[in-house]
């Protein structure tokens, strides 16, 4: 299991595991300015700053914190972050009403798929947060605060306001739950960290018809390297060759088994 563990999979892109799914610290080693994209499990503030300190060299604060969506493990540690840092949080509006304490989430799914991890999911924190004094929603033209030359996408599904962020000139793709690189339902292979290509987790996915949609749509940036939410990176033709598996069999691999057409 890569708990606690980190790889620069380019010079100002760093990802670091928090028990069972990823953030991201975008800046170069040792950078003065630096953003975080999604902020972990519950209980893990001083983890997540202490991982910030160790890439950057300093515990100085980030310019902003984006979130590719709000659920639980990627917004676990955020309030208590912004007690430290009291930054701006982006997000997509359409995300809001999780961030402001307007709505809650449905709850997980137990019947999602086979596997543990979605057996426990009802028991999952799937309240929203309320965080409206640092919130602003992401800009209309789609750029990406601080992160100069990324622009974020619209990738509805798993959530009706999830984000991906990409940028186009190296085709590197922060990609969040909108399609991940482990099959999150089983303890075991997340455990392992056994890396295959697999849609959201299936168990707290809202709309199927959207997020087969947004998987498409990422998939025709023909993005050369992803880190998703939850597995670890992939890249080149590994990634090509998973991605068009995937667009091409969504229903089969994707799917829950009480979404699958018989």
């Amino acid at each position: 299991m890569n708990n606690r563990k980190g790889r620069e999979v380019c010079n100002d892109l760093y990802y670091w595991t928090n028990q069972v799914v990823n953030i991201c610290l975008y800046g170069d080693s040792n950078a003065r300015e630096w953003v975080l994209i999604d902020c972990g499990m519950p209980h893990s503030k001083q983890a997540i700053m202490d991982a910030a300190e160790k890439r950057f060299g300093h515990s100085g604060k980030p310019k902003a914190i984006v979130l590719t969506h709000g659920h639980f493990d990627h917004v676990g540690s955020l309030e208590p972050l912004l007690k430290e840092w009291d930054v701006p949080v982006y997000a997509h509006e359409d995300e809001i009403p999780y961030l402001n304490g307007e709505l809650d989430y449905p709850k997980g799914d137990a019947k999602a798929d086979g596997g543990l991890v979605s057996e426990l999911s009802p028991l999952y924190p799937h309240h929203g947060i309320d965080i409206s004094s640092n919130l602003y929603p992401l800009p209309h033209n789609g750029e990406v605060p601080y992160m100069e030359g990324w622009n974020w996408i619209h990738t509805p599904g798993h959530t009706p306001g999830h984000v991906s962020l990409y940028r186009e000139r190296d085709g590197v793709l922060i990609a969040g739950d909108a399609f991940v690189t482990v099959k999150q339902e089983s303890l075991y292979r997340v455990v392992l960290q056994q890396k295959e290509i697999s849609g959201p987790p299936k168990y707290f996915t809202m709309d199927w018809a959207e997020a087969k949609k947004s998987v498409s749509k990422l998939v025709s940036l023909q993005p050369t390297l992803a880190v998703t939410g939850h597995g670890e990176e992939m890249e080149g033709e590994e990634l090509e060759e998973a991605l068009k598996r995937l667009v091409e069999n969504f229903d089969q691999i994707a799917l829950p088994a009480n979404q699958k057409r018989h």
